[in-house]
């Protein structure tokens, strides 16, 4: 199945050479599950001519503000609601996340409570699940229709299921802890309280379920993938 990553920022300049961009990252992330990938940078104006250019699409994190002035955004929003419409699954994560619930008709802000970063735990229906965080943004308003999947004391919209069509997180399980140690040491400084990366600093060994995420995405597209074609199967007979 072919996945449209929809990158829209880019990993610190100090660190893109040794550890690579956000594609990478994900690419990384669900390599052996069934996925193959094409790459479109949006956040430069690159956007594919249509929903159905590829069969599925993520939505990488940014350093950019779901609800500020960027010449993308719009663009975005509306490839976001084209795709729900077409039902051509689509995961959010981090950034992605949030312009996926701004897009249809939620609130992201600013949040007040401040950063979350490093190692977190987030309820999903029960379970624990460990991922790397990196946001002060969130969303405070679910849209319509989406159904609350993760959540934690910090974060009540750490996850939505929108039916069978998008799926999105506002961790990052494509983050791993050398990374987050390096946006600490390039974008932290006098951005996220010192005291808080110190304590992030100090959980960085902690045990991460990562993969358990990439499972999860992995799945979400590819029984996505089997339901359509099923359902073609039905219409052929």
């Amino acid at each position: 199945m072919q996945i449209g990553i929809l990158q829209t920022g880019a990993s610190p300049d100090a660190l893109r050479a040794e550890m690579g961009d956000y594609p990478d990252f994900f690419e990384r992330l669900l390599a052996g599950r069934g996925l193959t990938f094409r790459r479109y940078h949006v956040e430069a104006m690159q956007f594919p001519g249509s929903v159905h250019d590829c069969e599925g699409w993520l939505i990488t994190g940014s350093r950019h503000g779901a609800y500020e002035d960027h010449p993308f955004i719009k663009p975005l929003e509306d490839f976001i609601r084209s795709a729900y419409a077409a039902r051509v699954p689509v995961v959010g994560i981090c950034f992605g996340h949030q312009i996926i619930a701004q897009a249809m008709g939620g609130k992201v802000e600013r949040y007040d409570g401040g950063w979350a970063v490093g190692p977190t735990d987030y309820d999903f229906g029960g379970e624990k699940i460990t991922l790397n965080a990196w946001h002060r943004d969130q969303v405070t308003q679910a849209p319509e229709g989406a159904e609350v999947i993760a959540t934690n004391p910090h974060c009540e919209n750490a996850g939505f299921l929108y039916d069978d069509r998008m799926f999105t997180v506002q961790a990052h399980p494509e983050f791993k802890p050398e990374f987050v140690d390096g946006l600490m040491r390039t974008r932290g400084p006098g951005l996220v309280p010192d005291d808080l990366m110190d304590r992030a600093r100090a959980r960085l060994d902690q045990p991460l379920d990562d993969q358990t995420m990439a499972g999860r995405i992995a799945a979400f597209f590819l029984n996505h993938q089997t339901t359509q074609a099923n359902g073609a199967e039905k219409l052929r007979a």
